[in-house]
């Protein structure tokens, strides 16, 4: 009869041993899953930076650039010009790619210029195409775009 109650009694105490060690793991388990508490909150997220403002005022093409930038408009261009591609612009700027592309009448490009705008307010941007050798007499286009997006398109004439 001892040996039976020894028996009970270690099979109580194994039984018992196993429940606990189950309880103590399963507090773990939890205990694991739980974030820690945050000691301070998160910062509220930065300001996104606004996107570009700026406007196009004008276009203008000519042979000649004052102090103050602006090109009196010509339309008709010899063969040893120099071609200025003035573009006028208001607002917020910055690192805004301003392009004027020169097209021959046949759709050959005579030339790609560009240049960078940063600005807070009125600017003028002038971009100059001249030619080592006479421009072929006919007739061109100017395409210009400021933030990759068409701004003007004018027509002269080279004789």
């Amino acid at each position: 009869m001892n040996s039976t109650r020894t028996l009970q009694a270690l099979s109580l105490a194994l039984a018992a041993t196993v429940a606990l060690g189950a309880c103590k793991k399963q507090e773990r388990d939890v205990a694991a899953m739980t974030p820690p508490p945050m000691s301070e909150p998160l910062p509220p997220p930065a300001p996104m930076e606004p996107a570009a403002a700026v406007n196009v005022t004008g276009v203008t093409v000519g042979n000649t650039a004052a102090a103050d930038k602006s090109v009196g408009a010509v339309s008709t261009f010899t063969t040893r010009d120099k071609i200025i591609v003035s573009v006028k612009t208001d607002g917020t700027a910055n690192n805004v790619g301003v392009e004027a592309k020169l097209t021959y009448q046949d759709g050959q490009v005579a030339g790609t210029q560009s240049a960078t705008l940063n600005t807070m307010g009125a600017e003028t941007t002038n971009i100059e195409f001249s030619n080592t050798n006479p421009w072929p007499a006919g007739t061109y286009t100017v395409d210009v775009t400021v933030d990759g997006k068409p701004a003007g398109s004018q027509r002269i004439e080279v004789k």
